[in-house]
């Protein structure tokens, strides 16, 4: 069992960028989403961290990222992760750690729905769980 599977979820830090590698092989989309996380710390003082991570996509999957979406929009990403080892031109040895996406869930763009459509879709989940 592949235990490097994640999930994330976060807003686009950038538009996605279309990588094309090669003449007659596949084109890879990248692009990066800002991940929030919200915690107390010793002194129970509200604390946000927030990491940027890098995403992969290949194929069609790629292409349907580079259609819909953009700076700002929410996505979910299941994929797995994958570590890329380089020497910089200094000689020195550089690594990074990315996930390379197998599914991405686009999320509402911003301000498409009012704030009566937002009630009305809690209200929907309220009674579902209610019952």
């Amino acid at each position: 069992m592949y235990h490097g599977q994640v999930v994330i979820e976060g807003n686009l830090v950038r538009d996605p960028e279309r990588v094309e590698l090669g003449e007659n092989t596949s084109a890879m989309t990248k692009f990066a989403i800002a991940v929030n996380r919200f915690f107390r710390n010793a002194k129970a003082e509200a604390v946000e961290e927030v990491m940027f991570i890098n995403v992969q996509a290949w194929g069609t999957l790629g292409k349907n990222c580079m259609t819909y979406l953009q700076k700002g929009r929410g996505v979910r990403v299941v994929g797995r992760l994958r570590q890329e080892r380089w020497t910089d031109k200094d000689g020195g040895n550089r690594e990074r750690i990315l996930v390379v996406a197998e599914h991405v869930e686009f999320k509402k763009e911003p301000n498409s729905t009012t704030k009566a459509e937002e009630r009305e879709e809690l209200d929907e989940i309220d009674q579902e769980i209610a019952f």
